[in-house]
């Protein structure tokens, strides 16, 4: 099967097909048809075997993580998808495995309504990257620079679940059997809060996907709004496999730098909180508020009560 023949049966997987699409794969080029008075939000994210997932993930995990961690920005952004390319390096064609991975890739494709318009297809180390484009309204972008001082500090579900994953796959830790299924889950298929992210439109001041934990990542928040935040730790929503197969220290440790969950985590003033328990009262994602933004600079980590919390957060370094 050569080249333009594997990229036909790729997308012959596609159950999508937008009627904003007006030229799709085949051509140069893609075109589309931007909603009128809407705003295109654009973001692009590169997983590379050995780096961003173990080599012995199956092909269905790759494809839909591929896309999870590039909808994930859109949802902190409050933007809604419509439309993905790829680039996909292969060290050789397996029909099975591209099959596998198509069938993932898409599932999450066809649920979020995304349509694949183009990309590329090349020889080389298994690499993957997708660029995500998707649309909202104009003026209502949630950024990572709108963080004020008051704000209370959000994260959807729970934390530090893919880290416990990774440590199950690398033999550091090991977890009873009736958790392991839903913990690798949250590693090899997150999921991209696209609704929540909609709903935050106008409510929130600022908002980031935790792709390289918490903390790293809130810090982007601080940075950019020059602010400062106290984050209480005992407030961290932890799942109950973490509770359960590690002590509290670890737990929490996990829940902070690990990585790897494509949450979000968000700040909104505190007048807005019945809005938020309005907008998210049909939204099967749970949403836990985990500290405020203040004026001194940094990150404060504490407990309730009061006392500092003093682990060694590491988070995730590309380089």
């Amino acid at each position: 099967m050569n080249e333009f023949e594997l990229i036909k049966n790729f997308c012959s997987h596609q159950t999508v097909h937008r009627t904003d699409v007006i030229i799709e794969t085949g051509d140069d080029c893609a075109i589309v048809e931007v909603p009128v008075n809407q705003q295109l939000a654009i973001t692009t994210d590169t997983l590379v075997a050995g780096v961003h997932f173990p080599l012995n993930t199956s092909a269905y995990d790759i494809g839909y993580k591929a896309l999870a961690v590039n909808l994930s920005d859109l949802a902190a952004m409050g933007a809604t998808p419509a439309w993905i390319t790829m680039a996909l390096t292969l060290p050789e064609i397996q029909e099975n495995w591209l099959t596998d991975f198509a069938h993932g890739f898409f599932a999450l494709a066809t649920r979020s309504n995304v349509q694949l318009i183009g990309g590329d297809l090349t020889h080389g180390p298994l690499t993957i990257t997708i660029q995500a484009q998707g649309f909202i309204p104009k003026g209502q972008a949630i950024t990572r620079s709108g963080a004020k001082v008051g704000d209370l500090i959000y994260v959807t579900h729970t934390l530090g679940d893919a880290g416990l994953a990774l440590a199950v796959l690398q033999n550091q830790i090991k977890i009873p059997t009736l958790y392991e299924e839903d913990i690798l889950k949250r590693l090899n298929r997150p999921e991209p809060r696209l609704e929540v992210g909609e709903k935050l439109r106008q409510i929130a001041n600022a908002a980031i996907d935790i792709s390289d934990g918490l903390t790293g990542d809130l810090n982007h928040i601080l940075k950019k709004s020059e602010v400062g935040a106290v984050i209480y730790v005992d407030e961290l929503p932890l799942s109950e496999a973490l509770r359960t197969c590690l002590p509290e220290e670890k737990a929490i440790l996990l829940a902070l730098g690990a990585g790897d969950d494509y949450e979000l985590c968000f700040t909104i003033p505190k007048e807005r909180e019945k809005l938020l328990q309005d907008a998210m009262k049909d939204c099967p994602c749970a949403y836990s508020c985990i500290g405020e933004v203040i004026a001194t600079p940094g990150l404060s980590l504490q407990f309730k009560d009061g006392r500092k919390y003093h682990g060694d957060i590491k988070g995730y370094q590309h380089f």
